[in-house]
């Protein structure tokens, strides 16, 4: 029985579609003054790319904000929709011309690849190419006995076209797949969370080295120089920062390989795809200088080859029907409000806003990390994604705050109008069996952790 349908406090509803950092923050603050909230959300969960896109080795910080996420959501005012997309389950039109909503708050995210700055690299996608959202998606789940999404054949000596955190993420996982398999054909069992306290160390104490192992490694492309990769939060607002940061990044690339061991080439800009017999089997880089910090191409070119390509130059929203989309964002009117252009009941939040889907992207670049903190095992990372989002949850409170003012000027909704929301409301809860008991519906469809089947304690 949906517990949350009728008594529901205050005269206006609002639909948040999105239900991971932002999106939950929002409904959060929207509840806690006063309003009637659904948050719609895509997934079964609304974890988002705290599910799918951090790395399944962050295990206690995913639990914490997945927790964090739960605790907003379940509440007796928020009623909750999973599996509805906005733009397909629900049309855009359709949603501000009929359903009635006071007003409409999208945190769907950036989850689209941005493609790489080559003509039709895209008709190349799982004939060569992955691109980096699908490929950590796979990564995060294809443990799971029970996951029946995209499958991939991880191959050695891949080549990762990126340059931030996130690219490391990836050269990092391809590292552990490669050389868990490796050593598997050597009937030595290792792990995930094993190795990524150090692939170094696990060959190590095993009397072991890549060669030994048959493996190259991966290698990452970035077209900036190694201390242009944007690793440090140092704010590079003087000379002595910027010395100061540059310093730090490259430090955090070296502990990185030293513990990893992929490979990095810097000042090389992906600009011709290598096609053979209809698979892209390599990439033509035009070697590039960095003058007053602009990337300058050389004219000299180098071919690389591999059997796997795999992209990693950021995420920026889906385009929805009807929504005003310019480059690689939605088109906004109101800074303080992030409404959307030409509507003056809906808004954006978080990275459907900056059009960033990476979680590292938007941290506030203002702190500083101490390099004893980076020396730890590389630590700091779970410390800059907690940053992070407890400065997202600063920034949507702040954002409703000024929503808020908004929808209270706006006239109360009849009540006729509230009971036919909550009707479509019902009818969609019961398209997917979900039946209002949000601890529950979680516990069924959690999917089983890497943790659990290794048997160790999280």
């Amino acid at each position: 029985m949906e517990t949350n349908s009728i008594e529901h406090s205050g005269h206006h509803f609002i639909a948040v579609f999105g239900g991971s950092v932002a999106g939950s923050e929002a409904a959060n603050q929207l509840v806690h003054r006063g309003f009637r909230v659904v948050v719609f959300e895509q997934n079964l969960l609304p974890y988002g790319k705290i599910e799918d896109g951090l790395p399944k080795w962050h295990v206690k910080l995913r639990d914490k904000e997945e927790g964090r996420i739960n605790d907003k959501i379940d509440h007796p005012n928020i009623s909750f929709v999973p599996g509805v997309t906005l733009g397909d389950d629900i049309k855009f039109e359709d949603l501000v011309n009929n359903w009635g909503f006071t007003a409409v708050l999208i945190a769907t995210g950036a989850w689209k690849d941005r493609p790489l700055p080559i003509e039709a690299i895209e008709d190349y996608i799982d004939k060569g190419l992955i691109n980096q959202n699908p490929f950590i998606y796979w990564f995060n789940h294809y443990h799971e006995p029970e996951f029946n999404g995209q499958q991939y054949d991880i191959k050695d000596n891949a080549i990762v076209v990126g340059g931030g955190l996130a690219s490391i993420d990836v050269v990092k996982a391809l590292m552990f797949v490669t050389v868990e398999n490796a050593l598997k054909d050597r009937g030595i069992k290792t792990n995930l969370l094993e190795l990524e306290r150090s692939i170094a160390k696990v060959l190590e104490s095993n009397g072991l080295t890549l060669d030994d192992l048959g493996l190259k490694g991966c290698t990452l492309y970035y077209r900036r120089r190694d201390a242009d990769m944007p690793l440090s939060t140092v704010e590079k607002d003087s000379p002595e920062n910027i010395e100061k940061a540059e310093r730090v990044t490259l430090k955090i690339l070296e502990n990185a390989m030293s513990k990893f061991l992929f490979k990095f080439v810097p000042c090389h800009a992906p600009v011709e795809k290598i096609v053979e017999n209809g698979k892209l089997v390599g990439i033509r880089f035009e070697k590039t200088r960095i003058e007053s910090g602009r990337v300058i191409p050389s004219g000299e070119f180098e071919e690389y080859r591999s059997e796997l390509i795999i992209s990693s130059i950021g995420s920026i929203p889906e385009e929805i029907e009807g929504m005003p989309f310019s480059g690689s964002t939605f088109e906004i009117k109101d800074q303080k409000t992030c409404q959307l252009e030409g509507f003056k009941n809906v808004y954006l939040l978080g990275n459907a806003v900056t059009g960033r889907g990476n979680i590292k992207d938007s941290l506030d670049h203002g702190r500083e990390i101490s390099l004893e903190i980076m020396n730890n095992e590389l630590n700091w990372q779970e410390e800059d994604y907690d940053k992070w989002l407890r400065g997202t949850e600063d920034n949507i409170a702040e954002q409703v705050d000024h929503i808020g003012e908004q929808i209270k000027r706006e006239e109360f909704m009849p009540e006729e109008v509230i009971q036919g929301i909550h009707k479509k409301i019902a009818a969609l809860q019961q398209k997917t069996g979900y039946d209002g008991d949000y601890r529950k519906w979680v516990q069924k469809n959690l999917p089983t952790r890497l943790e659990d089947i290794l048997g160790l304690d999280h």
